[in-house]
């Protein structure tokens, strides 16, 4: 398992506290009302909308949120009015860090998000400096209980996908973003049932880590990024043999 996938799935083995659920529901309203704001209320037209509104129902935010988070977005009701901006680092290890944020302030963020790389073993760079280490890819993730991989490997084949791997009880498709909701539309005509289906960044090639302080120390740099309320997700670029990063929990 490469070591970011490791650090993600380790975070959310361990379960929600109210506070990180509030942060989480937060994070996904946002990623709502931006949808709405740059493509419309009606999810049936709005293709970004409606995978973050299945989204934010897998992890549980209830229907009135969901809904006032679309009227902000589309200017019904009073709400800030959020920004996408991409930020680029590295962290200990030298592991290239892209970090997703929705802000209504740039320079708070901008602030912020350097001071927590200078405090915790890295750096903010500049726009360019990491994210040609990464490439944007269509995510379905989909039931492994529930649904036949055969059956799913097929049809993700037929559809253009680039990767199926089964992780666990789960199936990850990766697929060209520009084929999710194509993707999407054929599970849904095949009768698969898809728990989540996201844009992510993934890594074009990861560094190799096997130094435990190092890790550590990578990991509260991750974990503190990805708690500040104005970022969404965070990538990075590292691998680690399975050993020492499940000594790193």
């Amino acid at each position: 398992m490469a070591g970011h996938s490791h650090w993600a799935k380790v975070k959310h083995q361990k379960g929600l506290t109210d506070i990180r659920k509030g942060k989480l529901f937060s994070k996904l309203s946002r990623e709502i009302s931006i949808a709405a704001r740059l493509g419309g209320g009606d999810p049936t037209f709005n293709s970004r909308l409606r995978r973050a509104i299945a989204t934010a129902r897998d992890e549980g935010v209830p229907q009135e949120n969901i809904m006032r988070a679309i009227q902000k977005g589309t200017g019904e009701i009073a709400g800030s009015h959020y920004e996408e901006v991409l930020y680029e680092g590295y962290g200990p290890g030298g592991v290239a860090v892209l970090i997703e944020a929705a802000t209504d302030n740039r320079n708070r963020t901008t602030a912020e998000i350097r001071n927590l790389f200078s405090k915790h073993g890295g750096n903010l760079g500049a726009a360019g400096s990491v994210s040609w280490i990464f490439q944007k890819r269509g995510k379905i993730v989909v039931d492994a209980e529930k649904n036949d991989f055969d059956k799913v490997f097929e049809v993700a084949l037929e559809a253009g996908a680039e990767e199926v791997e089964q992780k666990g009880t789960e199936i990850e498709v990766i697929v060209l973003p520009e084929k999710l909701d194509e993707l999407q539309k054929q599970f849904d005509s095949a009768g698969i049932v898809i728990k989540s289906s996201q844009m992510i960044y993934i890594p074009k090639n990861s560094i190799s880590l096997s130094d435990k302080e190092t890790l550590k120390s990578l990991f509260r740099l991750l974990d503190i990024l990805e708690d500040q309320d104005d970022v969404q997700n965070v990538y990075a670029n590292f691998d680690a043999p399975q050993e020492i990063l499940e000594q790193c929990e």
